[in-house]
């Protein structure tokens, strides 16, 4: 399938829940211009309910976070291939009173498994990873225990990405602050101190595409297992570094330098922060990665630049093509899901951790 065009108009809306305060709502910018400014307003007071017809009136943003309970969140809009503009709102923590700011970061759950794809079409257009051929080939610490549910099929990495590969475990609850964090062998194997099931088949790989993160956590222990790094290690300096993702990272815990930017989590009531502020998520490319809007929006712009040949900081043209090409069925492509709006065609990945939501 040839993708002629991807597009984003609004994109890297990061959310995370709590009760909006009347104290503050938008975070001070620099001077702007009257368009800009008169833009970011239509924004601010022009949203209408994602069913048609549901009524007719808009509503503001910030009347949108007091209704659900939304304590903070972070916008960024992408216009030609660049950033318009960016603006946080509401608190990172309400009992610090501490702003949401264009710098703030935030979880972003299963956005992590984009980037993921990323990194793991790198090792294939480098030829360290054959995306078809069975991922025990690849798996050198641990092998996937193959039963009758496979029926003699094996699983490709493409299966792995498309989330096609019949595979067990949809999502990941994460850790708690002091509590034991399992090894990725123990979480494959639902071994304790894992809070997760086996990751094994439930049917044969290429019937349909299901969702399973644990299929993506068998493509982080190909990663490692290839090139001999921590995943969090190669995943900056192949992934996140090259695209000038500087505020964003893959590590469990994150680095003293950027705790002071992280946002809170808040439960849906609004009012219960999430223990410890966050959970620890040792499923990376599954759902660890922190980031920014903006930081976001500097890997969606890349991604459209590569798929029309203007870019390569990673990917070639044809590596990302591939990687935003369904696999089996319309939709499940290489690590995004693909959405068709008349002519246009649109990649995306949504994300939710404890408290967080993209």
């Amino acid at each position: 399938m040839t993708l002629k065009t991807i597009s984003f108009t609004l994109t890297a809306l990061l959310i995370f829940l709590g009760s909006m305060s009347s104290q503050l709502f938008a975070q001070s910018v620099p001077p702007i211009s009257k368009a800009l400014a008169d833009k970011i307003k239509q924004v601010e007071n022009g949203l209408v309910p994602w069913a048609k017809h549901q009524d007719s009136r808009s509503y503001s943003l910030e009347e949108r976070m007091t209704k659900y309970n939304v304590n903070g969140l972070s916008i960024v809009v992408i216009k030609n291939y660049k950033i318009d503009w960016a603006k946080g709102y509401g608190w990172a923590n309400v009992a610090q009173k501490k702003p949401v700011t264009t710098s703030t970061i935030f979880q972003a759950g299963s956005v992590s498994k984009s980037l993921n794809g990323v990194a793991i079409l790198k090792l294939v257009q480098e030829k360290k990873l054959d995306l078809y051929a069975d991922i025990n080939e690849d798996l050198s610490t641990w092998k996937f225990p193959y039963d009758s549910l496979s029926k003699n099929k094996k699983i490709s990495m493409a299966n792995l990405l498309s989330h096609t590969g019949g595979i067990t475990v949809h999502g990941f609850y994460g850790y708690k602050k002091g509590e034991e964090i399992p090894t990725i062998y123990e979480i494959l194997d639902g071994k304790k101190p894992a809070n997760s099931a086996p990751v094994r088949s439930m049917y044969e790989p290429g019937k349909m595409a299901e969702y399973s993160g644990g299929g993506i956590t068998i493509s982080q222990l190909i990663l490692t297992d290839l090139t001999k790094k921590k995943y969090e290690d190669y995943l900056w300096a192949e992934v996140l570094k090259p695209m000038g993702m500087t505020q964003s990272f893959f590590n469990s815990s994150p680095p003293e330098s950027r705790k002071n930017l992280l946002a809170s989590g808040y439960l849906q009531n609004g009012k219960e922060m999430v223990e410890g502020n966050y959970h620890i998520y040792p499923e990376q490319a599954a759902a660890s990665l922190w980031s920014t809007p903006t930081d976001l929006a500097k890997y969606v712009i890349e991604t459209q630049l590569s798929l029309n040949g203007k870019s390569n900081k990673i990917l070639s043209q044809e590596s990302t093509k591939l990687r935003l090409t369904p696999y089996l069925d319309d939709e499940s492509a290489l690590g995004v899901f693909i959405e068709k709006k008349g002519t246009e065609k649109y990649f995306s990945h949504s994300g939710g951790t404890t408290g967080f939501y993209r």
